[in-house]
């Protein structure tokens, strides 16, 4: 929920939905019986897979989710943390957390869904549960080799497996749907025949039909980014659309007037950018363009938004890409910036000038900013240039 927050509430109501949702979150887990922990341990038994139902369900609703707000570009996933992988501690680690179920019956989160309706189990399984935080905190000089050892980053299945979100999704709700179906078999043995607690045998084959239809769309969904640039990709598409641009000289003349008013933004390389760029210019390649902290800057309709990179088409596919994601006053430099250099800060006037008046005082112009604009350039130019990555989001259980 992190990246969506700050774009709808403020940091104080903040607060407010977290507590609401930890209320619905905690009443949610006692309905489906996880205060008890028989029916947790039950997993391991055999007896009752409901932890496998509820948790596998969560975590297939959540990825449908985040497959399509990326999709719509609601949810920017570059601002979504994910944890870093230490091998031998997630190991280790899980170890002790899945003896620690096994044993005590009760997660962390579910631990205190059973303590605030009286249990006590849970209560001594909460006490323990800080006991092992004490122990782990003090004793931190002794585990940091173990805990900080063999780090492999932050590792997503579906780029491990060289697949798509959309195909990742398709195979996981596949798996969901077998998983399913096994434990129920398994269920039936386990319990000899005695009636459980478990979907009636007629809702199992339409609910079945409905998850093949949701990991088909998961597959057949496609990724938002790789289908947009592809299609700006295509010049002859490019070429054909009516896109806005500015002149040359009407930049060189807003650049000589500091008009406040005027937005650049540079999609060329980032060494380019550092190497040289025009005032006040900002840097984004066209993939930064689907990030989330780009949609204050090109949804101003208050500023003139003016992309240019090399030549004309480079600025242009910028600026088409901008229009395929739903921003409708970006623009894009005529002749990019070499012809911005060439025409204007590497001018010079023939010695007699026309006799079209027009192309006089076009002339004349250039000569003018041909000769004021490099020190314009030179003095906006900043000591330093650095590449801000976007802040993900911190979150999750």
């Amino acid at each position: 929920m992190g990246p969506l927050v700050p774009e709808i509430i403020g940091n104080e109501l903040n607060f407010v939905v977290a507590l609401l949702v930890g209320i619905a979150f905690g009443f949610i887990l006692e309905q489906a019986g996880f205060s008890t922990s028989k029916k947790l341990v039950g997993l391991f038994y055999g007896y009752d897979f409901t932890v496998l139902r509820v948790f596998f369900t969560a975590g297939l609703t959540a990825m449908t989710g985040v497959l399509i707000l990326t999709h719509y570009g609601v949810l920017d996933m570059s601002l979504v943390y994910v944890n870093p992988l230490f091998l031998w501690s997630a190991l280790v680690g899980g170890v002790i957390m899945g003896l620690g179920f096994v044993i005590g019956g009760y997660c962390p989160g579910t631990s205190f869904c059973g303590a605030a309706i009286g249990k006590i189990d849970a209560m001594v399984f909460i006490v323990g549960s800080f006991i092992g935080v004490y122990i782990f905190a003090e004793g931190y000089p002794l585990f940091e080799d173990l805990y900080k050892a063999e780090f492999l980053g932050s590792p997503q299945i579906f780029e491990t497996f060289g697949m798509s979100r959309g195909l990742f999704g398709f195979v996981l709700i596949l798996v969901a749907v077998g998983a399913f179906w096994m434990v129920t078999y398994i269920e039936k043995r386990q319990n000899n025949g005695q009636k459980i607690d478990i979907t009636p045998s007629k809702m199992v084959l339409p609910l079945t039909g409905v998850a093949v239809i949701i990991a088909f769309t998961a597959f057949f969904f496609p990724e938002k980014r790789e289908t947009v640039l592809e299609k700006v990709s295509d010049k002859e598409f490019v070429n054909q659309l009516e896109i806005q641009s500015m002149s040359v000289d009407e930049l060189a003349l807003r650049l000589m007037l500091k008009d406040r008013n005027l937005q650049l933004i540079d999609v060329r390389t980032f060494e380019e950018f550092k190497e040289y760029t025009l005032p006040n210019a900002i840097h984004a390649e066209l993939e930064e363009m689907f990030n989330k902290n780009m949609n204050n800057i090109l949804n101003n309709r208050e500023k003139v938004i003016v992309v240019f990179g090399d030549d004309d088409y480079s600025g242009k596919k910028a600026a088409a890409l901008a229009k395929e994601l739903g921003y409708k006053n970006v623009g894009y430099l005529s002749g990019g910036l070499i012809e911005f250099k060439s025409e204007i800060l590497d001018f010079e006037a023939p010695g007699i000038l026309p006799a079209a008046r027009s192309l006089a005082d076009k002339y004349k112009f250039r000569s003018s900013a041909a000769e004021k604009l490099p020190a314009i350039i030179e003095a906006a130019k900043p000591k330093e240039v650095k590449k801000e990555a976007p802040k993900r989001v911190l979150g999750g259980c």
